[in-house]
């Protein structure tokens, strides 16, 4: 749920020479070590006050590597992470929403070609020929209502779920559906709605029975804004004073966009159950998981690297199946190497530095050992063509990215934000980070830039042209 237009993997010092030093081939595999490591990483930033405590869990084919927390659930008591501490996870919701509605399409109720007012008939505005599998995959053009300012008035509210309908659905579309990918929290919203219609169940209640107890989720749950619940972890938002209390937002709103809660030993359960040895496990048919797994494309052919719900990429040459999180109080990752039959799950109750994402590449290194190195390319061509402002919609409004260019190469700059380096990939593709900038050359100019951010493929165009 948490808006960032680009966020970048952020290392301490201490922590890359963690990773560098420790990481550990097969043959040689240390546990100790690695679970030293670990307990490194975690706690450098608790130590520091950017966290308050942690939740991780690492479970390789049936080797439960590390599960274990850390920090504290409560600041205020000076209360530590309870074993099975139950955390807010935020966008990770998102997979259990897509995975409900594949069951629902195996068994006939719903077909993802459809236009998704087939199912929401009373959708209080035109439907622009948006089906299903576009609101799967954050190509609708709806506009996201987390962006909107109108949502601060209603977020601390519990209204009736059709105000929240009425005020994005009125919002003019961001783009031509399938002509971009802007990540959205209302078309996941709108799948809610749908599972709910279809199945005449609550959505809390969906994936209560069909999903949490098939896959041997007992901690698992809808979050609740008042109820009492054991073993929670409280949240922390972090600012220019540390941490802090975190916001409020009543879970009416979240929704099945980002309203659910988990541990990280029941994330390693959903992973397996989900997943199962890399090829799919038992809660979507072969069918389903391919659908949920496989990415697909822009109206003009573009490829995705966002199925639905979950991300689908390469980070240091190994393939990648995961999702992050973010709501007030509490940052998530859930990542799925297929190939190595690894999950790593890291559950934070804060949101300061470094991100979950960060700590769950560098576990995943200890583990599996270094990466093969990626060799360094160099762009032939003048880089001159490349440079200038892009303009287009991003989520929220609109974005600018500059490029320039350096004695070392191309750089790129968000808004006004600082400089950062852009790695040659190959034609016209550079990268930073898990993010790809791919230039589109017409007639010897630049048409277009695509800014592919896993959870957004941005269609940005010549500011002058």
């Amino acid at each position: 749920m948490v808006n960032i237009r680009r966020l970048p993997i952020v290392f301490s010092a201490s922590l890359l020479a963690l990773s560098l030093t420790v990481g550990i081939s097969a043959q040689t595999f240390d546990r100790a070590a690695v679970v030293r490591a670990i307990d490194s990483i975690v706690n450098e930033p608790i130590d520091g006050g950017q966290i308050a405590g942690a939740s991780v869990a690492a479970v390789h084919g049936t080797d439960t590597i590390i599960m274990k927390a850390y920090g504290y659930a409560d600041l205020e008591y000076h209360v530590p992470t309870p074993d099975g501490a139950i955390y807010e996870i935020g966008s990770v919701t998102k997979q259990f929403t897509a995975a409900a509605i594949l069951q629902l399409v195996a068994a006939g109720s719903i077909d993802l070609d459809a236009v998704f007012t087939e199912y929401l008939p009373d959708y209080p505005a035109e439907a622009h020929g948006i089906t299903v599998r576009r609101l799967m995959d954050h190509t609708s053009g709806i506009k996201g209502y987390t962006e909107m300012p109108g949502f601060e008035s209603i977020a601390t509210r519990a209204l009736p779920r059709d105000s929240l309908v009425v005020m994005f659905s009125a919002a003019p579309l961001d783009f031509r559906p399938g002509d971009a990918m802007i990540y959205n929290n209302s078309a996941y919203f709108l799948l809610g709605l749908i599972i709910e219609a279809v199945t005449g169940e609550t959505y809390e209640d969906y994936v209560s029975e069909r999903l949490f107890t098939a896959a041997n989720m007992p901690d698992s749950r809808y979050c609740s804004s008042n109820t009492i619940v054991e073993r929670r972890a409280h949240g922390y938002d972090f600012g220019p004073d540390g941490l802090a209390r975190k916001s409020f937002i009543d879970h009416t709103w979240p929704y099945s966009a980002g309203s659910l809660c988990s541990t990280a030993r029941d994330l390693t359960a959903w992973n397996e159950a989900l997943h199962g040895d890399g090829e799919g496990g038992y809660i979507l048919d072969a069918a389903g998981y391919r659908e949920l797994t496989t990415p697909g494309s822009l109206n003009d052919g573009t490829q995705l690297r966002y199925a639905k719900g979950l991300a689908v990429f390469e980070t240091g040459g190994r393939r990648v199946i995961g999702h992050g999180g973010g709501i007030p109080g509490f940052l998530s990752q859930v990542n799925y190497y297929p190939d190595e039959d690894l999950s790593v799950v890291v559950l934070v109750n804060s949101t300061g530095p470094p991100g979950p994402g960060a700590i769950a590449t560098e576990i995943a290194r200890l583990i599996l050992g270094e990466p093969p190195d990626d060799p360094v390319r160099e762009y032939a061509d003048d880089v001159e063509m490349l440079t200038g402002a892009y303009r287009g919609p991003g989520r929220g409004g609109e974005l600018t990215i500059t490029v320039d260019k350096d004695p070392s190469g191309l750089t790129a700059s968000v808004g006004d934000g600082e400089a950062f380096p852009l790695r040659f990939v190959e034609d016209l593709t550079f990268a930073t980070d898990n993010n790809l900038y791919t230039f589109v050359v017409e007639d010897g100019e630049v048409v277009r830039l695509l800014v592919d951010q896993l959870s957004g493929l941005y269609v940005l165009t010549p500011a002058g042209g």
